[in-house]
């Protein structure tokens, strides 16, 4: 039986409008912002949240009233909510609201991506149309198989950002290999074994990314030190300081989209499981080395992990993450392992690196913790932001323990077709899991009804 699950990818692209249809645009803007900063205000010191169909009959008529169309006033009060709800639960204070952000419903603009024009809605359903920057790498979403939906508009530093979401059904394909991945300084090894670990192959992707990255830090922590006292004052040091650092950061975004790319084609080839080492605390743990320290400031591995799992969800490949204890210091494959420096080992008769190790030995956890589990956990595609486009995770937490989607790897026909009675439990895994992800509705009553 195959399974399909529901991506999502958001395109960034520039507009740009009008003289009067820009006026019109930043005032709905403004609007939109301070609507949703007086709904926060007015919750915010209540015991209890309300929910949105309080919230509808609270504030609904009062934003009409306003100018606000039926869908802008919905996704005011539920944009509302969601910054309470985020505020109160990472125990902050009352949040004020000042970057200038809208959600768009999908009935609230019409989009011709032929002549890249975008007409959104505002106040007092007046139109305002934009003229759309489109780059070429956003051709992929026009296809057939993917769908626009709900779209967000910011306005920022003078310009106007549109964030367009698309989304399509992918089906989730069963592993017929798992490949380990170790993310290390100056490259990343993977190692690929069969269902019953048998070696496939390895290999070695360069990463360079990370020591141009700290060449260019260090040009700027130099220059700073030049003017120790008063380099915030002086504008050309400012200006300088900061192109080096936004230019070390996009080295870093540029080589972990190709490093991620070319895993993902690695998996494609094999249709692998993906597996990473769980490092979510690694920057916790410096043992005092400075050097080590100041290099894993920008060392992007999560990063790296992050692009290769949403680039995986596309093609419906899956992604595991293991405890990263001991994996470079154990054998693989029971032979002997002797250490040759910090770097090389001897593992029986065969000389290499202990990155391979590392990989080898992921995999095989990989695969162990396949086997022992009943489904797979997938992680969905990052969503856009309610805010913004899509960004990294500020912070991940364990991967294991974040929200996921539940794929079935056992054949659930064969277990209603064998008569044998489901208990209360299995039904409600079955249930809350597979409701979102089954097309046909009649699986669901076929299965309560056995």
């Amino acid at each position: 039986m195959n399974l399909s699950m529901r991506v999502r990818a958001t395109g960034k692209v520039e507009a740009v409008a009008p003289e009067r249809g820009e006026a019109l645009l930043i005032q709905f803007i403004k609007m939109y912002r301070d609507a949703v900063q007086y709904i926060v205000d007015k919750i915010w010191n209540l015991e209890k949240i309300p929910s949105t169909k309080r919230l509808h009959r609270m504030f609904y008529s009062e934003l009409r009233r306003l100018g606000f169309r039926a869908h802008h006033a919905s996704e005011i009060y539920k944009r509302a909510r969601e910054v309470v709800e985020a505020a109160k639960k990472n125990n902050g204070s009352k949040p004020i609201l000042r970057r200038l952000t809208v959600r768009v419903h999908p009935l609230d603009y019409k989009i011709d991506f032929s002549a890249e024009v975008l007409r959104v809605v505002v106040l007092n359903d007046q139109w305002v149309e934009l003229k759309l920057k489109w780059y070429n790498y956003l051709d992929k979403y026009l296809d057939e198989s993917w769908r626009h939906g709900e779209i967000s508009v910011s306005y920022r530093n003078g310009k106007i950002l549109v964030y367009i979401i698309f989304h399509k059904n992918v089906e989730l394909t069963a592993p017929r290999a798992v490949m380990g991945v170790d993310i290390n300084f100056n490259n990343i090894t993977y190692t690929v074994i069969d269902l019953n670990s048998n070696l496939i192959t390895m290999g070695v992707i360069p990463f360079k990314g990370l020591r141009r990255a700290l060449h260019l830090k260090k040009l700027a922590e130099d220059l700073q030190k030049r003017y120790s006292k008063n380099w915030r004052f002086i504008k050309w040091v400012r200006r300088v300081r900061s192109r080096w650092l936004n230019k070390a950061r996009s080295i870093l975004i540029d080589s972990a989209h190709r490093a991620s790319k070319r895993l993902v084609e690695i998996a494609k080839e094999y249709k692998a499981l993906i597996v990473f080492e769980d490092l979510d605390k690694l920057k916790e743990n410096d043992n005092n080395n400075y050097k080590l320290s100041w290099e894993k400031s920008l060392w992007c591995y999560k990063r790296i992990q992050m692009f290769t799992e949403y680039k995986a969800t596309f093609h419906g490949i899956k992604t595991l993450y293991v405890n990263p204890a001991k994996t470079s210091r154990r054998s693989p494959n029971g032979k002997k392992l002797r250490f040759i420096n910090y770097r090389y080992v001897e593992l029986g008769n065969i000389v290499t690196s202990r990155d391979v190790i590392a990989s080898w030995n992921i995999a095989l956890r990989g695969l162990k913790k396949l086997k022992r589990m009943r489904g797979s956990w997938v992680k969905l595609s990052p969503d856009s932001p309610a805010n913004e486009g899509m960004r990294t995770r500020p912070n991940a937490g364990n991967p294991e323990a974040r929200k996921n989607i539940f794929t079935n790897i056992c054949n659930y026909s064969q277990i209603i077709a064998s008569g044998k009675p489901l208990t209360l439990t299995t039904l409600l895994i079955i249930t809350n899991h597979l409701s979102s992800l089954i097309t046909n509705p009649q699986f669901l009553i076929t299965l309560v009804d056995s």
